[in-house]
């Protein structure tokens, strides 16, 4: 089988040394452990990028990025940004690890934090796979003020982080423009006069330079297009909203297109899988709007519709090691990252904490013997509330939606199902199932049910040791 699997890759190494869209020419031996770049994009939808059917935008770079290797039709994140970003890091899904509402740790304190010693996160696993790994982008789940290791605790040799606003610290609300960032050995300080998605990018790619004779984990969640509206150093002088949106879409696509120029000026494009996703779907602002497929789209964000809300780009490409050009239908979601990662680059996951998520490495490097997932789940959004001096989440057991390779059943608070869709004839979500008598439908939902079921009655509560009361914490 290893034989076999070696022979299919060699066939696409050749194959991608022969494509005119190929970023590097000299392809590194299969053998060697994988570089592993996950992009993740602040607020941004599929209708904002063009392979997605974005109509208006030029997405040259992220286009690119598909067209070299696999674009997902069905990768479901969560509906917002906190239960997406824990669920990436541990594997787990909201109603485990308990993150199912949004926290903003900096801002609203109460002790409350990601507490990595309590978790097992993707860096931890590929570091202790012999991997160096760097963050840079936006974080906004613990205080460096109090917690100035947090970023080695989750597993990071190093990082350039903007940490979310600080209560009681005005310039710490910058992550565009005179942005307030945390570095490795350095602290926290505003970089006067410098665009923070520049600096970010800037950081990863001299990590990169330093460390390409090393196998590399490079997490880069983006600051970019999240609120406030800004200008960006190609749009300076822009002043209409959706102008500025744009350009922040484009900027975007620049600096993805900047990371790529690296890798291929390293040498090490095609020993470096590339992960391309967002956090959940756009902002709901009437600027934010874009057609697609023909449909005028308004951003999920919070929301868990199918085409704006959950089902979010995603695309892998490793050119000699990934099919160029390949669309796929399977279904994935966030959870299924870690145990992803983990198999790349030949990582151990450990026993004593649950991972919800299956890889789908196989998937990805061609392997005949790939099982897809039978169902994906999505849950989670809204601010979490403070009860008796810890944060829980608002609801006992939060709205979610699950759905397998055709139907969608959405369930209310009352574990009750309220809502189902035929995603096949239906994608939009606009003819509600839930009383037919059909037997296909009958059975669709049944079997849906029986996944809820099977989970936990009553979601978790963030776990952590709390931080020490400060003068800023939310009462």
């Amino acid at each position: 089988m290893r034989f076999l699997l070696l022979c299919w890759m060699m066939l696409f190494v050749g194959a991608a040394m022969t494509q005119s869209t190929s970023w590097a020419e000299t392809p590194v031996a299969v053998s060697q452990k994988p570089n592993i770049l996950f992009i993740l994009v602040d607020d941004l939808g599929k209708e904002w990028i063009h392979c997605y059917g974005g109509e208006g935008i030029d997405t040259k770079h992220i286009d690119r990025l598909a067209d070299e290797g696999m674009k997902f039709n069905n990768a479901w994140c969560m509906p917002q940004c906190t239960p997406t970003r824990v669920t990436l890091l541990t594997g787990q899904y909201p109603f485990r690890h308990g993150w199912t509402n949004h926290w903003d740790v900096p801002r609203w304190g109460a002790g409350c934090h990601f507490d990595a010693p309590q978790h097992t996160t993707f860096a931890k696993v590929l570091r202790e796979a012999g991997y160096t790994t760097c963050a840079a982008g936006k974080w906004q789940i613990d205080d460096f003020r109090v917690e100035p290791n947090a970023m080695d605790e989750a597993g990071f040799d190093d990082w350039c982080m903007w940490t979310g606003y600080e209560t009681g610290n005005p310039p710490s609300g910058n992550r565009y423009w005179d942005p307030y960032i945390n570095t490795r050995g350095q602290g926290s300080r505003t970089h006067q006069g410098q665009f923070g998605p520049d600096i970010y990018c800037d950081y990863l790619i001299k990590f990169i330079r330093e460390h390409k004779s090393q196998p590399m984990l490079l997490y880069y969640p983006m600051a970019l297009t999240h609120s406030p509206l800004t200008t960006t150093p190609d749009t300076k002088d822009e002043t209409g909203k959706r102008q500025q949106f744009v350009g922040m879409v484009q900027y975007t696509d620049e600096l993805v297109g900047r990371l790529m120029a690296t890798l291929e000026e390293e040498g090490i494009r095609e020993n470096t899988i590339v992960f391309f996703t967002t956090d959940n779907g756009t902002g709901r602002a009437s600027w934010t709007r874009n057609q697609r497929l023909g449909r005028m789209v308004r951003g999920g964000k919070a929301r868990k519709d199918e085409q704006t809300g959950v089902a979010q780009p995603l695309i892998v490409s490793c050119p000699g090691r990934i099919a160029q050009g390949a669309t796929t239908d399977a279904l994935v979601d966030f959870t299924d990252m870690l145990p992803t990662f983990a198999e790349l680059a030949g990582g151990t996951l450990p026993a004593e904490r649950k991972v919800d998520g299956a890889s789908f490495a196989g998937l990805l490097l061609g392997d005949e013997d790939y099982q897809p997932r039978e169902w994906i789940l999505s849950m989670g959004g809204g601010p979490a509330v403070l009860r008796q001096g810890r944060v829980h989440p608002e609801l006992s057991y939060d709205e979610r939606v699950v759905r397998n390779d055709r139907y969608k059943l959405w369930v209310d608070a009352n574990h009750q199902p309220e809502q189902l869709y035929d995603l096949q004839q239906d994608p939009w979500e606009e003819a509600n199932l839930i009383d037919s008598s059909a037997p296909p439908v009958l059975a669709a939902k049944r079997a849906l049910m029986q996944v809820v079921e099977s989970l936990p009655e009553q979601d978790a509560s963030p776990k952590y040791q709390k931080n020490p009361p400060q003068p800023w914490d939310k009462k």
